[in-house]
This record gives structure tokens, sequence and C-alpha cells, in this order.
């Protein structure tokens, strides 16, 4: 059934530098243009937007390299982490925020910015669980799995490594955070959307046992039968993180993201997902990621975006 009544705290984080494209930092602003927290507020929940986080400019000048490269599960030469002190400085920012709303019993609802952003949000997640003796369940919904580290991805752009940095890979600057080496196990992680991977990718998930529901798994099985393989184990006072990548959709359906890739999953079927996360009761934070207003038409894929969070966040219970 739906979570009980909770405040949602609305934070923003206006910041693409970890992205190849520019536009992700002008994604807070569009999903408030298309009504998301009046539209959450139309279902019961009590919403309290925290405005933005502020943080570093993007760089005018050549992206910063790092000189070491982590210990990781890949293998590649060239060490590269674009614009590394400045994703280290959103993520304190983001780590600070979601730390502070969940230890005010609040849900945040983390909106971006690129997916680089859920290192800080899902450390700090990952430490208030801790804390509580609670289970952690992170749901990435995503058209790629993110998990190069700075020795194996292709570009250097951050965007493509939080995972592998939660699992205790990539820059020691951006691991550890959560009071661990790592901030996840592997077991503690499912995708959904997957159809885009680096070969290095490809190699790390096979050593690390991930669980990868790609696209091909979607389309034998089905949304209801991948969600349930996704959440399978999940019960009681767990704690499920969603973290949602608009690239995972269809760019049929959303247009406005800076990675697109064909053949992902309808609105439709995202819908059925965002329903069956509702119905756990468990969902106690979210992440909204990789929105481009820039590519972007007429804000259709933040209207979106706004749609699916009503149907993973259901009617609010009021306690009692």
């Amino acid at each position: 059934m739906p979570a009980a009544c909770r405040v949602i705290r609305l934070i923003g984080a206006p910041a693409d530098m970890g992205a190849g494209v520019r536009g992700a930092s002008m994604g807070p602003q569009a999903l408030r243009v298309a009504g998301l927290a009046s539209a959450l507020r139309s279902q019961g929940w009590p919403v309290v937007d925290g405005g933005d986080l502020t943080g570093p400019p993007h760089p005018a000048d050549a992206p910063e390299r790092s000189d070491v490269a982590a210990a990781s599960p890949g293998s590649a030469s060239g060490p590269a982490a674009r614009h590394l002190p400045q994703v280290v400085a959103w993520n304190r920012a983001v780590f600070g925020a979601v730390g502070e709303a969940l230890s005010a019993g609040h849900l945040p609802l983390l909106v971006g910015g690129d997916h680089a952003l859920a290192i800080g949000s899902i450390s700090a997640v990952a430490a208030h669980c801790r804390r509580q003796g609670r289970a952690l369940r992170v749901l990435w919904l995503d058209a790629h799995t993110d998990v190069n580290t700075e020795a194996t991805s292709p570009s250097g752009n951050m965007h493509g490594m939080p995972v592998a940095c939660l699992l205790g890979y990539g820059p020691s600057d951006l691991t550890g955070w959560s009071g661990a080496p790592a901030a996840l196990r592997p077991s503690e992680l499912a995708f959904i959307g997957i159809r885009s991977i680096d070969p290095d990718e490809q190699l790390a998930i096979r050593q690390l046992g991930l669980r990868v529901f790609d696209m091909r798994h979607l389309d034998a099985q089905g949304m209801r039968n991948t969600v349930t393989e996704a959440l399978l184990g999940l019960e009681g006072d767990a704690h499920l993180h969603l973290s949602l990548d608009l690239d995972c959709l269809d760019p049929v359906d959303a247009p406005g993201v800076g990675t697109p890739v064909r053949g992902g999953p309808t609105w439709r079927e995202m819908q059925h997902c965002m329903a069956m996360i509702a119905e756990t009761g468990c969902l106690g934070s979210v992440d909204v990621m990789e929105l481009n207003p820039a590519r972007d038409t007429a804000n259709q894929t933040a209207v979106l975006a706004v749609d699916l969070l009503r149907s993973a966040l259901g009617v609010c219970l009021p306690v009692g």
C-alpha cells in the first residue's frame, strides 16, 4: 500500500558539471514550472520546497583531471574525472541537505541536475539507514549503469560514475561518505531499463554480481515481473530509494535529456513501475535526474516526470 503521510522536502540541485552536455542545471526550475509541488499536494502530501542548493559554477576553462585512478573491478588506461572538485562540492551540499531532511523525518526529493549528484544523495541515505539499523534497497532506473570509474570511463564525464563511487570504487574524494568504504553493497542495488553499457562496465557488472534488468529482460518478462524481481525481499521497515534518470524512458516520450537512448520503457510501462513502487509502502527518498530543458519540447519531459512522481508516491495516508 502507499506510504504513510510524511513531509516531502523538495531539494533542487542545479548542477551539470558531471554531464557531457550542458542544460541539466535548469532541471529543478523546469519541474517547478511543471507543477511538481502542487501535484503532490493534490494527493495529500505536505510539501516543503527547500529551494536550490548552491555550489561552484560550471568551469569555463579546461576540464580538471585527477592524478590517481582508484582500484576498480574494470581496467583501462588514462584516469580521468572531469570537473572533479566541482562535482565533489555539489555532492557535499546534496549530502548535507538530504541527511538533514532524513534526520527531520522528511522524505527528501532531490531534483537535478546530472546523475553524479546521486553520490551525495544515496550516501546520505545509506548513512541514515545504518544509524537506524534499517535495510536499504536502491532502484536505479536508467538507460546506463553508471559503473564506470575515472580509470575506465571513455569520456571522463562523472554522471557515468556514481554507481561505482557508491560501491566504493572511483575517486577517493567521492567514496566513504556513508561511514563505510562503500555506501552500497551490490545486493542492495537493482537496475531497470538498461540498454547502453560500456565494455569495462560489463566486466565490472559480472565481477561485482550486480543485478541488471536490461531491456531484453523487460521485453521478455514484462514490467510487472521485472519490478517484482528487482524488489524481491523488500519488506517491513526497509528503506527504498528511487534514483530515476529520465533517460530511462524512451526518448519518444522523454526527449528532454542529455543522453537519450532509443528503445527504452514507454510511458505506460514506467507508470506501471511507479505504481508498484508506491504499493511497497517503503519509498523513503527519491532522486529525479538528468532533465535537460534545453533539449525538451514544451517542457513535456518535466510534465511527464511530475506524472511519474505522483504515481510513485501515491496518495498520502494520514497516520492514526
